[in-house]
Parts: C-alpha cells; sequence; structure tokens
C-alpha cells in the first residue's frame, strides 16, 4: 500500500501560489493587448520598422514598469494594513487577554467546533503562539509570510514584458506584407491561451473567458489600426 506524501502545498500556500499564478497570467495578457494595439495603430499609419520597433519598444517599457510601480504601492499598502492590524492585536493581547480567548474560542465554534472542543483548541492555540493564532484565524494573516512589494513588483514587470514581446517581434521581424496578419494572429492565439489559463487557474468554464479576452483584443487593435489608418492617410 502506498504511504501518503505530505510535500504538496495545502491551505495557503496553494492560495497564495495561484494568486500569483493568476496575476502573472493577467499581467502577460496586459503587454499583449496594450502593446498589440499600439504596434497595429502605428502600422495603420506606416510600415516603417524603425517606427514599429520605437513604438512597441516604448510601449513595453513604459506598461511594464507602469504595472511594477503600480503593484509595488498596492502591495506595499497591503502590507502595511497587515503590519497595522497585527500590531493592533498584538497590543490587544496584551491588554486583555480573556477577551482575546473568548474570540478566538467563538471564531473557533464559527468553524464548526463545539463549544468545548473549540475553547480548549483556543487555549492550547494561545499557549502555544497567541499572536500567531489569532493572526491566522481572525486576520486571516500568515506572520510569517507578508506580502512582499518587490516580489510583486518584479513579477508583474516580468508577466508584461513577456507578454508585450509576442506582438512587437511579430510586428518588426516579417516581411512587410505579413506584418499585419502575423500579429493579429499571434495576438489571437496568444489570448486563447491565456484567456484559458486565467478561467482553469480561477476554476471556470474556460469558453466564455476565452472568447471575451480575444474579442476584447480583437477590438482593441480594430480600433488602433483604425485610427492609425486614418492618421496614416491625413499625412499625420
Amino acid at each position: 500500500m502506498m504511504e501518503p506524501t505530505h510535500d504538496e502545498p495545502h491551505g495557503g500556500a496553494l492560495g497564495s501560489r495561484l494568486n500569483w499564478l493568476r496575476a502573472a497570467v493577467l499581467g502577460a495578457n496586459d503587454g499583449i493587448v496594450s502593446t498589440a494595439g499600439l504596434v497595429v495603430g502605428v502600422a495603420g499609419a506606416t510600415q516603417d520598422r524603425a517606427a514599429l520597433l520605437t513604438a512597441g519598444l516604448a510601449g513595453l517599457l513604459a506598461g511594464s514598469m507602469s504595472m511594477a510601480a503600480g503593484e509595488y504601492v498596492s502591495v506595499s499598502t497591503q502590507r502595511d494594513s497587515e503590519r497595522a492590524a497585527l500590531a493592533m492585536e498584538k497590543r490587544e493581547l496584551r491588554e486583555q487577554p480573556e477577551a482575546e480567548l473568548r474570540e478566538l474560542t467563538g471564531l473557533l465554534e464559527e468553524r464548526g467546533l463545539s463549544r468545548e472542543v473549540a475553547r480548549e483548541a483556543a487555549e492550547q492555540l494561545t499557549e502555544r503562539d497567541a499572536l500567531r493564532a489569532h493572526a491566522r484565524v481572525e486576520l486571516g494573516i500568515d506572520p510569517d509570510e507578508l506580502t512582499n512589494p518587490w516580489h510583486a513588483a518584479w513579477a508583474s514587470f516580468l508577466a508584461f514584458t513577456v507578454g508585450a514581446l509576442l506582438p512587437l517581434l511579430a510586428i518588426v521581424l516579417p516581411p512587410p506584407a505579413w506584418r499585419l496578419p502575423v500579429t493579429v494572429l499571434s495576438v489571437l492565439g496568444a489570448l486563447v491561451l491565456t484567456g484559458w489559463s486565467s478561467a482553469r487557474l480561477g476554476a471556470a468554464a474556460p469558453r466564455h473567458a476565452v472568447l471575451r479576452n480575444v474579442a476584447g483584443g480583437a477590438l482593441a487593435m480594430a480600433v488602433t489600426y483604425a485610427a492609425g489608418s486614418l492618421l496614416g492617410a491625413a499625412g499625420v
């Protein structure tokens, strides 16, 4: 008989990993759509390779830096909130230990334990590490694994960059006559993949997610190409 293994991720660790994967997929999707819209729009006005490369590279760098900065600020705010909540909980444990014990008991009861078992579990958790117990049960925070803004920023930067490289390379590498169709087909194919991946990570049906993703990307490219073509025809 096979022995059970215990090296697979469980609970919060698995949820955190899935959140990171979902964020990476969505970041790559943003890079694909925004850069594709930009280079296709420029392609509507000109077929000059240098102009296309400049526009695509500028969009890649601006988008990836913007994503990284936004994620850093957002996660830094979340980390500050987590630290403030832990500091408040620590103070309450010091000033009102009995009230906090009753609160932890009630929270464990809400999770399905009987009153007696919840009280015993609360006492044992409090004796072992009261702050960690309250942080996990009451606040949903792991004090040993607070969110890291630098990790989030780098992940967003890399995800956006990887996504943006596809339309950038697709628009500058082929011969002029093939640039637009190769880019459009490559982008739509990539959007099918990211739409399917985001749906699977979110345990949702992939069909509607893929259709929405592809439709949004196609609309973005159509609008920017029309705008570029009008500007090119006007000689702007």
